[in-house]
């Protein structure tokens, strides 16, 4: 059984929410209490230690991402509820932190859930929160970090180290600059979905390319780019005119 505690600014937001665990899910969570704020949701966290927090994004007074400056370390997993998809949804995207939308349905809570269970996360919260506050205090629309799903929990790996990535059927692996590899358990579309578009490039099915590292491009041995470290690989037939026409485009 999982325990939780329900922090949202809005009554009907709260009452709806645990109507909707205690309805359908009360085999799995128990709902502690809900608070109005984050001053209550801190007191509530300290009192009655919840294994989990579902935290409302926008609310009056702080926000809910003011909670973790009471913690030195976040005990607790964390599910964000918001009524916005927005730049915020991005970063708790990148840091591998789990969100709902409002008006909260069934199936998406209930994803969300299994999630959870399924989910290593010991010693990694904090990893993930700290990540996570990195992200949103970035001066622009690029991320810093991203948490990277592994067997064990995840790893933290700044995007800018990232060199290039490989796919291996249901699992990818990443290679950084300093030549560590690190095998993800999601796929290569994954990372194509989750890396920003504007430096990262699909050159081939299996490979996905950091451009800062392109060192140059050869049509004379088929097609293939060359990276600041020596390394060689494949451009397919298929993608050498579009990469050519997106190096143009982002170089100029």
């Amino acid at each position: 059984m999982i325990t939780c505690i329900i922090i949202d600014d809005e009554k009907p937001a709260r009452f709806f929410l645990e109507k909707l665990i205690n309805q359908y899910f009360s085999a799995k969570i128990i709902v502690l209490d809900t608070a109005e704020s984050v001053e209550k949701g801190v007191e509530l966290i300290n009192r009655l230690h919840p294994e989990l927090i579902f935290l409302d994004i926008e609310m009056k007074g702080e926000d809910g991402f003011q909670l973790f400056k009471y913690f030195d370390n976040v005990f607790f997993d964390i599910i964000f509820t918001t009524a916005h998809k927005n730049y915020a949804i991005e970063a708790i995207k990148h840091s591998a932190i789990d969100y709902l939308l409002k008006p909260i349905s069934y199936i998406d809570l209930n994803d969300s859930i299994k999630r959870l269970e399924r989910k290593q996360t010991a010693a990694t919260n904090q990893q993930r929160i700290t990540a996570l506050l990195e992200n949103l205090n970035t001066d622009t629309t690029q991320f810093n970090k991203i948490a990277l799903p592994t067997n064990s929990g995840y790893e933290l790996e700044k995007i800018s180290n990232i060199l290039y990535c490989e796919g291996m059927d249901n699992y990818s692996k990443i290679t950084t600059l300093q030549g560590r590899e690190i095998i993800l358990t999601r796929t290569l579309k994954y990372l194509e979905e989750t890396l920003p578009s504007t430096i990262f490039f699909r050159i081939h099915k299996s490979t996905l390319v950091n451009l800062n590292y392109v060192q140059s491009y050869s049509r004379s041995d088929g097609y293939t780019v060359t990276l600041t470290n020596g390394k060689k690989l494949d451009v397919s037939v298929r993608k050498s005119e579009q990469f050519v026409n997106f190096i143009y485009k982002n170089r100029t």
